[in-house]
């Protein structure tokens, strides 16, 4: 399979500094040291920006740390055997108003943030650990017993008995989602918001690495795990490339999605490893109306070469598509024991159209459920999300079409293949064509839609 665009990668100027230069402090937890690591680490990109950008090196060893805004120009590169893990606390991690799954909420800083950054990459052989051991709840089924019961001997913890056993690592991760005080308040400025948000300060777990409105991105080699939400968010990026990375997240990982590339063009994901627990590869691009105000598929999406561990879903496309997706190939891709395969979901309400869609010579393994699915029934906590779901505008509702899926083999699966549109539309699932797959211990395939071809499942 070959991708019918070219993705630009970031040009760096030959300066390299060694983090040392600015006498970081190693090995140590405290406060102190994560607020003198996170100025020192910040200066030293800083400084690097300002003159023309350059590869800073973050040597073997231990580094913890706060927040860390990358700038135009600058590589971070973290040696093999360096360790960046980050902190956690609110002086170093104040709530700001930013998006997440697809509309403006609360959230905590991001331990890495790059927003109008042009030439960044972040590469290397080291790891990237972003505590979220102590932001994410659990949920009991996730856990072993024993673990289960470790959990609960932690003195700050709060358990919910409510959905069947949730443990929340504080008070404020628990109060925050019994009062589900998220989103902005209507006729509140920001700063209102944030103030009231803020006695539930843990429940606002922010992403592990997010990109904004950023050009020519590189992410290479680096083990980025243990994010308190998702762990990689590219938004609104043009030019990334996304190479022999590692992301692993433990499957009891509350929204511990691997990468969400949302309203992207130009990206290239490739030999990388994913370990989740949540979505591993996903597309996204805004959730209903609002989202649709801005212009900004996610295109010229080129996805090849990749395994996939464990996970809700390998290569996954929505739930949030209102701003549309298209031209996506994904390519040589394996999925061990994922609850899905490959997954496209959609909801009333959403609008925007997937297509152009091509998947072929993908291998899957124990998979829990569908080996393939595309539905337009998917609902999560709609009521504890803000979503109003439209039930009579055309704009409103959402369209996957012109899917070619080829050459996929599945040993093991609830369903083999599963299509539903919306009750009544069918044609809101459309062109759709799988051929020459394999599905083997699978159960039985479930099929609605328009042009539906789909060959004898071998």
């Amino acid at each position: 399979m070959k991708m019918e665009f070219k993705v630009e990668l970031p040009v760096f100027k030959e300066k390299e500094v060694n983090l040392l230069d600015y006498k970081p402090v190693a090995n140590k937890s405290d406060l102190e040291t994560s607020k003198h690591n996170a100025l020192v680490i910040n200066k030293a990109i800083k400084d690097l920006s300002e003159n023309g950008g350059g590869k800073l090196v973050i040597p073997a060893g231990l580094w913890i740390t706060g927040p860390i805004n990358l700038l135009s120009g600058v590589e971070l590169h973290l040696e093999r055997n360096a360790i960046l893990k980050f902190s956690k606390n609110p002086e170093e991690y104040p709530l700001i108003v930013t998006n997440y799954e697809g509309q403006d909420c609360i959230r905590a800083v991001s331990p890495i943030t790059a927003i109008n950054a042009t030439n960044i990459a972040i590469t290397g052989d080291g790891v990237i650990d972003g505590s979220g051991d102590e932001w994410r709840p659990i949920k009991e089924f996730k856990l072993t017993a024993r673990a289960w019961q470790e959990n609960l001997k932690k003195s700050d913890c709060v358990l919910d008995t409510k959905e069947g056993g949730v443990w929340f690592p504080t008070k404020t991760a628990f109060d925050g989602n019994k009062h589900n005080i998220q989103l902005a308040f209507e006729g509140k400025e920001d700063a209102e918001v944030l103030k009231l948000a803020t006695p539930y300060y843990d429940f606002y777990r922010p992403v592990l690495i997010s990109l904004k409105h950023c050009d020519k991105v590189l992410l290479q080699g680096v083990t980025f795990k243990n994010s308190p939400a998702w762990n990689i968010h590219p938004y609104f990026c043009t030019n990334l490339t996304v190479d022999s990375i590692n992301v692993n997240n433990a499957y009891h990982a509350q929204n511990g999605d691997g990468i969400d590339i949302e309203s992207c063009k130009n990206v290239e994901v490739k030999n990388s490893r994913f370990e989740t627990g949540d979505d591993a590869i996903c597309l996204k691009s805004g959730k209903n109306a609002i989202a649709r105000t801005i212009t900004g598929p996610s295109e010229n999406i080129y996805i090849h070469d990749c395994l996939v561990n464990e996970g809700h879903g390998g290569f996954v496309i929505g739930s949030e598509m209102s701003r549309g997706i298209k031209n996506v190939w994904v390519d040589n891709c394996t999925f061990l024991g994922t609850d899905v395969g490959v997954r496209m979901k959609s909801a009333l309400g959403r609008g925007g159209v997937v297509e152009n869609i091509n998947i072929e010579n993908v291998n899957m393994v124990g998979i829990k459920n569908e080996g393939v699915i595309m539905t337009m029934s998917y609902v999560l906590n709609s009521l504890n999300r803000n979503e109003t779901i439209a039930k009579e505008n055309e704009e409103d509702i959402p369209f996957f079409k012109n899917i070619n899926i080829n050459n996929v083999n599945c040993v093991g699966a609830k369903h083999s293949v599963k299509i539903e549109p919306l009750e009544g539309r069918m044609d809101t699932i459309s062109n759709v064509n799988i051929t020459n797959s394999r599905f083997e211990d699978c159960g039985e395939a479930l099929i609605k839609g328009e042009n539906i071809n789909i060959a004898k499942l071998l």
